[in-house]
């Protein structure tokens, strides 16, 4: 059975929104089981993450998706910190072939979210993994891509409550996301 794998980090809870609508997309794929998987500050000690078991469940996925808010113009710190722990993979090209996809949310409509995109699809690039983009229209009426972005998935989130953002259409962007990267997962195995 193909697996896909939802690794992310989230400050205020936002991300986590996200993320969980993101692998509700994927789990709504027959034959498909997922993994949601927190980044937690505690597996960084002085600067570098350690988590066995999260590399265990990354190197059995058929797909990964990576998710981190938009800090300061890029990934959060916690999620460069496991990015670097990424370099044995790249040594031993363990994520070769995988599928990859990615999502950020930040407080403004830009919010350079952009450049966490880049930052995500770099470190899939440089892991050898395929890219799957978000290829749905923007700014459709139900909310879907309202922020315009085919590199992956943007969401706003300001100092509201995560229960309020990211939107209904921020989240559905996410699910559907979610679903395409699934499916390419289940072709794949085939």
């Amino acid at each position: 059975m193909p697996t896909v794998s939802v690794i992310y980090f989230s400050g205020g809870g936002h991300t986590a929104k996200l993320a969980e609508a993101v692998q509700k997309g994927a789990a709504s794929v027959a034959g498909i089981a997922t993994n949601l998987i927190v980044i937690s500050g505690d597996d960084i000690i002085k600067g570098r993450y350690k988590n066995d078991a999260v590399f265990v469940q990354l190197d059995a996925s058929d797909a990964i998706i990576f998710g981190s808010p938009t800090y300061m113009g890029g990934p959060a710190a916690q999620f460069k910190a496991f990015a670097d722990a990424t370099a044995g993979k790249w040594f031993s090209s363990a994520w070769k072939d995988k599928i990859a996809a990615g999502f950020t949310v930040s407080m403004s409509p830009s919010g350079d979210k952009l450049s966490t995109l880049h930052y995500l699809f770099t470190l899939a690039m440089q892991q050898g993994m395929i890219w799957i983009g978000q290829p749905e229209m923007p700014l459709q009426p139900n909310g879907v891509n309202r922020l315009g972005s085919n590199s992956g998935v943007m969401a706003q989130a300001g100092q509201e409550s995560p229960d309020v953002a990211p939107s209904e259409g921020d989240k559905l962007t996410g699910e559907i996301l979610g679903k395409r990267v699934a499916e390419y997962a289940v072709k794949l195995k085939k």
